[in-house]
């Protein structure tokens, strides 16, 4: 490590464009500092000096100076000493990563406090019981955080001094009560770590610091980090600042501020406000909040204050902030700012309201809305004409529709999960331990705290439903239930229904309603509807934009004329892969497919070939029509032939049964000796695919018939069909050139018997490493690729989908083996190598070569940039992820346009 590498900046050093060195925190309150707003003076360590921490076991060798510098100057800058006994300086020692992770790491306040340094800063304030309370938080925060006490014992210990003096309320305590409650609160540090509370105010910041380092690869941060897929290597930075006190008194307090409604988007005023409170106070939600409008009659200075640094704050970051402040004494102080968290639906308000006011172009309000975020705004809602019995309501925190089983802690809710019920954690108020429980919970339910809690905080950037301060509701985690305000009891496992978009619950199970946005998409809402203020028409200027904007085609995986029409309404451009295996799984055609197996001569095979041919020819029929004048890519059978005959038990011991009657089933017989015949170890690596077309003959041929006839027919009625014939699971280009012989052939007899000249596309899929290896080869005999991904996943890992996510999967995420489940996400340098390498090979052989993609990857929207990167045509997923195809498929190309440009 180079000697001269700079470890800590000053506030007055940096700006908004470090938050890779600084951390967002550091990075923003450096900004406010420049920007000239009132933010105590503090210092911050970098990211980089985190990973010489975590990776080395001890901090950087210069570090240790570089504190006592800064420290120094900071001293001399607030005429105070840190921890000295008659004028201490007191700071927060705080985490802050590049990513907001609120909650998941580690923050402590009043660091300087000890046995000496109380009286001073009582004396100081003048207030012995704001002394006090502040050493006592000190001694709590630092025990729990620190040195690793568990926090309920403080929590009890707390409790049980408020039980003393008849309340529930920590502000009922005096200065004597807290000064007994710090020494009990020392007794508890000393019994479980074996060593005093430390007295010593330079020790107190080293280790807190260590601490915020180490808290980076804490269980709760490296949970959050999976579900939100940050990089485990960015590493925390540490913000050192000067305390400010919200607990001084009435004319003092603390708030979370936004400056527009992070739940809709409204503009307006928004937010919680706490008086006599320290800053962690409002989003522990230990006491219920104030509405940041109140703080108007109570100090309408700070208040106005506020409101111009709110205002000015958005203007310079033209998006929506989040805004931690502190009163003390009538004085305002600015503790953070961040880009804020926000629903889905607020997302797409906020970007088309600041096109509208000039701050970003349509561009940008692409770049600023995701998929994950439109397919939330496509979940039902609750139906408002509901007679389900309304038992509480508290604020809508975060929106949706969320219906399950009762639970009181993360650790069932998980449990639970997992055994497939669907569950509301239900908490007094949630904290960072319930992380888990709050991933596996359809929606969380809270009595206590704002909109600016924990609770809501993480929901929101979670997109999981959530009712925060529902008080009327009595939550008794200890014995397991919940009491309405008319005295039913709820008890665990019972089915509650919680409206994030209103804030009320609903006993049982509420019925729900299509969303408005899926309705626009199937063109079922009556034009012009001004939908939950504005959110379809924004959703609609987006989407415009992207259609735009795209280079990607998208297009549907279909198989039926049903969902070829959705697919349409929904936006796609063709059919990227019809499944035609799915067209025999009818109890009749099941039949068919039989005796085209059990056939062991020419004339019965070809009587089940011709008996299955109209049946097909229908079917395609159907969907040329459903998508005419659109491609329509046709996948040839694919999966092993088994799948279409009887279980293997089942039918044993049916054949063994009628045996015993003495009463033997023929047809039973001759299907037994087939299936063993096809049982395959690994059918997925069998029998499947092209190996079907060139075993069985007249089976590839029989369908390409049938798609030929059906587009001639649909051309003679006036259509406009555009099939594209898909050879599956080729691996060589031998197997797609003897396929292609026989289509060819199929496709002249065609044109000659209607007298129509049909132009249909032969391709493959590539689906198998050795295709992608040999693209070059195989694109001599295709004049288009599709590709197979979710094959070739399973074919490049050597993991069998069905039986890998249910046995291992978690333990690899758990890990860190994965970041995210490569069925889920496409392995970029794995998976995505050999796509590359196919695209590469498969254009230098044939220039014109058509390229997409068929697997589910292609509606996932990390996905789809890299299949824009990678330079495909199209992609096509279910119909129900079109719509986020498509919105990818233009943040994509703005983005790549924005890298170019730079």
């Amino acid at each position: 490590m180079a000697a001269t590498q700079k470890f800590v900046y000053s506030f007055t050093e940096g700006n908004k464009d470090l938050k890779d060195l600084l951390g967002g925190k550091g990075a923003n309150l450096a900004e406010m500092t420049n920007l000239g707003l009132p933010v105590p003076p503090g210092f911050t360590l970098t990211t980089e000096a985190c990973k010489v921490f975590l990776e080395t076991g001890a901090e950087p060798d210069s570090l240790h100076q570089e504190v006592s510098e800064h420290l120094a100057r900071l001293e001399e800058q607030m005429g105070k000493k840190l921890g000295q006994s008659d004028n201490p300086l007191l700071v927060s020692v705080r985490s802050g990563a590049k990513f907001s992770m609120p909650g998941m790491m580690d923050t402590v306040l009043n660091i300087g406090l000890s046995d000496v340094s109380v009286t001073g800063l009582a004396a100081q304030s003048g207030n012995e019981r704001f002394a006090w309370d502040s050493y006592r938080r000190l001694v709590q925060m630092f025990g729990k955080t620190v040195l690793g006490v568990d926090g309920e014992l403080f929590e009890e210990a707390l409790d049980e001094a408020k039980h003393a003096k008849g309340s529930t309320n920590d502000l009922d305590l005096g200065a004597e009560d807290l000064k007994a409650l710090v020494e009990t609160f020392k007794t508890i540090v000393l019994k479980e770590t074996g060593r005093e509370f430390p007295q010593d105010p330079r020790q107190q910041m080293d280790l807190a610091i260590h601490a915020v380092f180490h808290s980076w690869n804490g269980d709760r941060a490296r949970l959050y980090r999976r579900q939100e897929r940050i990089p485990n290597d960015l590493g925390t930075a540490v913000n050192i600042c000067t305390m400010v006190f919200g607990n001084l008194g009435e004319d003092s307090g603390t708030g979370v501020a936004f400056t527009r409604d992070p739940s809709t988007g409204a503009p307006g005023v928004y937010g919680d406000y706490l008086s006599n409170a320290q800053g962690e106070d409002v989003v522990a939600g230990i006491r219920n909040t104030l509405q940041l409008a109140e703080l108007e009659q109570l100090d309408k200075k700070s208040y106005d204050e506020l409101m111009a640094i709110m205002h000015k704050l958005e203007l310079h970051y033209r998006d929506l902030c989040d805004i931690e402040f502190t009163i003390e004494r009538g004085k305002l102080w600015m503790l953070q700012t961040r880009i804020g968290k926000r629903t889905a639906a607020a997302a797409f308000r906020i970007a088309v309201q600041l096109v509208d006011q000039g701050l970003i172009d349509l561009d940008e309000a692409l770049h600023r809305v995701t998929g994950g975020q439109l397919a939330q705004l496509m979940f039902p809602r609750f139906a408002p004409e509901s007679t389900s019995k309304q038992i509480g309501r508290g604020l809508a925190a975060s929106p949706g529709a969320a219906i399950g089983k009762v639970v009181f802690d993360s650790y069932t809710a998980v449990k639970w999960s997992r055994s497939g019920e669907k569950v509301i954690l239900v908490r007094r108020e949630t904290n960072p331990d319930d992380l888990d429980g709050m991933i596996a919970a359809e929606g969380i339910l809270t009595s206590r705290g704002g909109k600016t809690s924990h609770a809501a905080v993480v929901a929101r950037g979670m997109g999981k439903t959530c009712v925060c301060g529902a008080e009327e509701l009595e939550v008794d985690t200890k014995r397991r239930k919940m009491i309405t305000a008319d005295g039913l009891v709820i008890e665990e496992g019972e089915v509650v229904s919680i409206d994030g978009g209103t804030g009320k619950v609903y006993l049982g199970e509420v019925p729900v309603l299509p969303s408005p946005v899926v309705e626009y998409f199937e063109g079922t809402l009556h034009a012009g509807a001004d939908v939950q203020g504005g959110l379809v028409q924004a959703v609609h200027r987006i989407m415009s934009h992207a259609d735009g904007r795209r280079r990607l085609a998208v297009r549907a995986n279909a198989d039926n004329a049903d969902d070829a029409n959705r697919a349409r309404r929904y936006g796609a451009q063709g059919i990227g892969l019809c499944r035609t295996e799915h067209m025999f799984l009818g109890e009749e055609r099941r039949k068919e497919v039989e005796h085209l197996i059990l056939a062991d001569n020419d004339k019965d095979r070809e009587q089940a070939l011709s008996t299955l041919l109209p049946l097909q020819k229908g079917d395609f029929i159907e969907l040329f029509q459903s998508m005419d004048g659109l491609p329509v890519t046709v996948r040839l059978l694919d999966p092993p032939l088994h799948e279409f005959l009887p279980d293997i038990t089942e039918l044993s011991v049916r054949v063994a049964l009628a045996e015993a009657r003495k009463d033997p089933n023929e047809n039973d017989l001759r299907l037994l000796q087939a299936v063993h015949k096809l049982h395959e170890q690994n059918p997925m690596l069998g029998l499947r695919g092209v190996r079907l077309g060139l075993v069985i003959p007249g089976l590839f041929g029989m369908q390409v018939r049938a798609i030929a006839e059906a587009a001639a027919e649909r051309k003679l009625a006036g259509g406009d069909p555009r099939p594209e014939v898909m050879i599956p699971l080729v691996g060589t280009v031998q197997e797609l050139e003897i396929v292609r012989e026989e289509c060819e052939r199929v496709l002249a007899e065609v044109a000659v018997s209607t007298g129509v000249q049909l132009d249909i596309k032969l391709g493959t899929m590539i689906e198998l490493p050795r295709a992608a290896v040999t693209a070059g080869q195989i694109a001599e005999a295709a004049e288009f690729f599709s590709f197979g991904t979710n094959d070739l996943t399973q074919t490049v890992w050597g993991f069998s989908r069905d039986d890998v996510e249910a046995s291992f999967f978690t333990a690899y995420l758990e890990k860190g083996i994965f970041g995210v489940s490569p069925f889920e996400t496409i392995d970029r340098d794995g998976v995505g190598s050999l796509v590359k390498h196919a695209v590469k090979e498969g254009r230098a052989t044939r220039p014109d070569l058509k390229l997409g993609v068929c697997g589910e990857h292609g509606g996932d929207p990390d996905s789809v940039h890299f299949f824009h990167e990678a330079g495909l045509d199209y992609v096509s997923c279910s119909p129900f992820r079109i719509p986020v195809a498509r919105l990818e498929a233009g943040r994509a190309a703005i983005e790549t346009a924005g890298s170019d440009s730079r």
